[in-house]
């Protein structure tokens, strides 16, 4: 039997990146998929899905209005009679100065996107499991930068450290229900929100520094962390609950180092 086989699934930031990649994989899985995005190209991968042999329904919606939330949960509620999984992926690399040049409202507008949506998700696809009494499982997409610095500007990162928490706070808060709540932490992974950063590595003929931190000396594909997300939406982690999993290809498995010891002879 497929992982999703019967279930369904939400999942927000679906028009791209991981978010896409998710849908793709749920779909295959078995999921009835109810798709969220604020750029209209979500309906092209519902339709995409649909054409796979998959079953989809999309949204254009602000994964940061509780209204737009609220939408989501109750299509899957009254188009598909219920909800199993909810993969709150949608974010922004927002306001990018130090905390120097910190402006409260570019703050707030990266919070609100970042961290209030996920809260969100968890306040109406969590309720919606409990009244139904089955259980479920809420993904979080939160970042490498949420839990060292050096992976994100300073808003980003704390609302991605805001995540993190909030998967624990919301797996503890949910006790005995069967609701479990994780979250992943990608590393750099080849997105349209990091699209800038691959083009700059492209025009000055470096991709090949791209990834170097890692052991692994690359960065991620979109799939690489929706498998990742599959795994913790499905039954496969039915006793994987707070969890920040990263998915980075072993970045945040050390700390700084300023050299390498294989290959070298020790003395």
């Amino acid at each position: 039997m497929a992982l999703l086989e019967g279930k369904v699934a939400i999942i927000t930031g679906a028009g791209s990146g991981i978010g896409r990649a998710a849908a793709h994989r749920f779909a295959a899985e078995g999921a009835k998929l109810v798709l969220g995005d604020k750029s209209e190209a979500v309906h092209d991968v519902a339709r995409e899905v649909i054409a796979a042999g998959g079953n989809a329904i999309a949204f254009t919606v602000d994964a940061g209005v509780e209204a737009d939330v609220e939408t989501l949960v109750r299509n899957a509620m009254d188009v598909h009679g219920g909800l199993d999984v909810a993969f709150a992926n949608a974010g922004i690399i927002g306001d990018m100065g130090g905390i120097f040049d910190i402006d409260p409202a570019k703050w707030a507008e990266t919070l609100r996107v970042n961290l209030i949506g996920p809260a969100l998700m968890v306040k109406h696809a969590g309720k919606a499991m409990v009244d139904q009494g089955r259980g479920g499982a809420i993904v979080l997409t939160a970042s490498v930068a949420g839990l060292n610095s050096g992976a994100g500007p300073a808003a980003y990162s704390a609302s991605k450290a805001g995540v993190i928490n909030l998967a624990r706070v919301s797996a503890q808060q949910l006790t005995s229900s069967g609701v479990r709540v994780n979250g992943i932490c990608p590393g750099l992974t080849e997105t349209g929100m990091t699209k800038p950063t691959f083009d700059y590595a492209k025009d000055k003929g470096v991709t090949h520094k791209i990834g170097q931190l890692n052991p692994l000396k690359r960065a991620a594909q979109p799939e690489e962390l929706a498998n990742v997300a599959l795994f913790l939406a499905s039954d496969l982690a039915s006793y994987v609950n707070g969890q920040a999993i990263a998915v980075d290809g072993g970045l945040t498995s050390s700390h700084p180092v300023t050299r390498q010891l294989l290959g070298q002879t020790a003395h």
